[in-house]
């Protein structure tokens, strides 16, 4: 007696028809229609908008008085310190 592979008898028909299920879905895959060809673009394009805005309001906090006094007095003691 042929048990097959998965112990049951006479399942020849089912593994060629599994077979064949796997290579129509595979086909199918490959012809779909790619829809998302300018997603690519427009995600760039929010990501460097979001870039420049963030630099922006970088810079305007480095910039502003408070920042700068606390880097120029970092960087002095930096330069000042004993070793």
């Amino acid at each position: 007696m042929d048990m097959g592979m998965s112990g049951m008898r006479g399942t020849g028909g089912a593994r060629a028809f599994a077979i064949t299920a796997v290579s129509r879905l595979r086909a199918a895959w490959a012809r779909r229609p790619r829809s998302d060809a300018g997603m690519t673009t427009a995600e760039y394009a929010m990501g460097t908008i979001s870039a420049c805005a963030f630099a922006a309001v970088l810079y305007k906090v480095v910039t502003g008085s408070t920042v700068q006094g606390a880097l120029q007095s970092l960087i002095g003691r930096a330069l000042h310190a004993t070793f």
